[in-house]
């Protein structure tokens, strides 16, 4: 791809994008420019950072907006004069809905609102993807190709968008809470602090990983562990009795909830 992409933000979320983008030598680092004036991102990736977001915005042809919402407004004002004609905006902020995009950005100026998540920092992020109809297939596929740098890629309707935060941009500190309650009960049994995350962190990713690559419902993954009489059913009990499922449930709705209170 011999284009210049550019990043208002270069905070953590940013930072895992840029990384996959290099990893998979999509551009070279030459082709990355990001703001603020970050030297130590410069020494760790070798791009160029700049104090100037209207100079990120002048250069870009795929212009990514990882600032937090709240600032959204603000930073398009500044730069929307300076955006190029056939560049594409991609935003990352929760809450941001397209009808904010068309009603701030300068009128013409084509835009992709997506969620990722941060296990983009190890190339394993889950990007949701909802594009406006006028971007053409050659387009989407050039946005298609950054964010699958760094995982996975769904397209949905935006009517979605705030499931997909709950589902996919948010989940992340869910499943890390789990690892650390688990490995809290490992370290209750006797079992070393290191190895315990170790083995709580493994034992999540291979589950992860046999959902996706065998196709089995993860209702029937789970019977397959749970012999009669056994300890993981015992397990399984326990957690219905602490209303597991329902807690998860009702975390993700009201994540999705905020999510709808914070669209603009």
């Amino acid at each position: 791809m011999d284009k210049i992409i550019g990043f208002i933000g270069c905070g953590n979320m940013a930072q895992a994008m840029i990384n996959g983008i290099l990893k998979a030598q999509l551009v070279p680092a030459e082709n990355i420019l990001a703001s603020p004036l970050k030297k130590e991102v410069e020494e760790r990736f070798g791009i160029r950072t700049t104090a100037s977001n209207i100079e990120v915005a002048s250069e870009a042809d795929y212009l990514i907006l990882a600032v937090k919402p709240h600032i959204y407004k603000l930073v398009i004002e500044e730069v929307r004069d300076y955006i190029k004609k056939d560049a594409i905006v991609i935003s990352i902020g929760a809450g941001i809905s397209s009808r904010f995009l068309e009603e701030n950005l300068n009128e013409g100026t084509k835009y992709v609102k997506t969620m990722p998540n941060t296990p983009a920092m190890v190339g394993e992020g889950m990007t949701a993807v909802c594009p406006p109809a006028r971007l053409t297939e050659e387009e989407l596929d050039g946005v298609l190709r950054i964010l699958n740098t760094f995982g996975k890629t769904e397209i949905l309707d935006e009517s979605l968008m705030d499931g997909a935060t709950a589902l996919s941009g948010s989940s992340p500190a869910y499943v890390f809470m789990f690892i650390e309650a688990m490995a809290d009960a490992a370290v209750l049994e006797g079992i070393p602090r290191k190895q315990a995350y170790t083995m709580a962190a493994q034992a999540v990713l291979g589950s992860a990983k046999m959902v996706l690559e065998t196709g089995i419902h993860p209702g029937q993954l789970k019977d397959n562990v749970c012999s009669p009489g056994g300890t993981t059913i015992e397990a399984v009990t326990s957690l219905e009795r602490s209303s597991f499922r329902s807690a998860v449930i009702e975390a993700m709705r009201a994540c999705a909830q905020k999510s709808r209170d914070m669209s603009r």
